[in-house]
């Protein structure tokens, strides 16, 4: 069997999606069904099928699964083990900036506690970029949040939404309430605007921001209220106890590997990095 079927294969497993699969591998979709189809010629077994609109794994194809990733982490180790030199482990991590104040340090110190010698490239950036980036093969670990319909990833933490103001603002009902908000890809967004809509609460956005800084300093500087993970406040705001605003959702952060070729970590380590943030 083809090691990068066999990759390709466990990237489906992992995503759900063939539609990733090819961003992640940068093929095309149509290259990565004739990819999967000569691997069911090579073991002369279905592999999906249809569910509905949904492609879906055969009973071979889940008894693949668990033996491809074995494959995949043996040669790897191999090559990684052959490849070795005396340089650093070079590991590329993303993290939008909402949280880099409090789980990508976790992050980091785990892989530290994992590994000896590391290089570590952190880049922050939103989720939508790094999640391009992750498929392109350019990081091999990014902190996202997910869909709340969505599987994807390996569960870091669950976090209460919240809304956040400096400590000396004061609300006043006669006006409209000012709030800054994430952009449009960040859950709040959408959720806060809906909730203030359907409370027929008078709000004006004052801004939309890409920055965790900026956010924080609007509000620090008592500009506007905004609305955000609990995990994501920074000294300097406080939770805003006001039951007439909109509860906020629940969203869980999770850590997002890069199925390519070259990722210097195998299944396993990150199952073993993702239990010492945990603890």
């Amino acid at each position: 069997m083809d090691i990068d079927a066999l990759r390709t294969f466990c990237a489906f497993v992992d995503t759900g999606s063939f539609t990733r699969v090819a961003a992640q591998i940068c093929r095309t979709q149509s290259a990565v069904s004739m990819q999967m189809k000569k691997l069911e010629q090579d073991l002369a077994s279905p592999l999906f099928e249809k569910q509905g609109r949904q492609l879906v794994l055969t009973h071979q194809g889940h008894q693949l699964a668990s033996y491809a990733k074995q494959l995949i982490a043996l040669h790897d180790e191999a090559f990684k083990q052959l490849k070795a030199g005396t340089g650093n482990l070079r590991v590329r991590i993303g993290c939008p900036d909402d949280y880099a104040h409090s789980l990508l340090p976790e992050l980091v110190d785990a892989l530290h506690q994992q590994f000896n010698a590391l290089d570590l490239q952190i880049s922050c950036a939103p989720s939508t970029e790094l999640r391009a980036k992750l498929d392109q093969g350019m990081l091999d670990l990014v902190i996202a949040t997910r869909s709340p319909d969505s599987e994807e990833g390996y569960l870091l933490q669950s976090s209460q939404g919240v809304w956040v103001k400096s400590p000396a603002f004061e609300i006043n009902d006669s006006t409209p309430l000012p709030i800054a908000l994430f952009q449009r890809d960040c859950k709040f967004h959408q959720a806060s605007i809906e909730g203030l809509l359907k409370t027929e609460r008078r709000f004006n956005i004052i801004a939309c921001c890409g920055s965790a800084g900026a956010l924080h300093g609007l509000i620090e500087q008592g500009l506007a209220i905004s609305s955000m993970a609990r995990i994501s406040m920074q000294s300097g705001v406080e939770e805003l106890s006001d039951n007439s605003l909109p509860t906020l959702p629940v969203i869980d952060i999770v850590l997002l590997y890069g199925n390519h070729a070259h990722n210097p970590l195998s299944h396993e380590q990150l199952k073993q990095l993702v239990e010492l943030i945990k603890t």
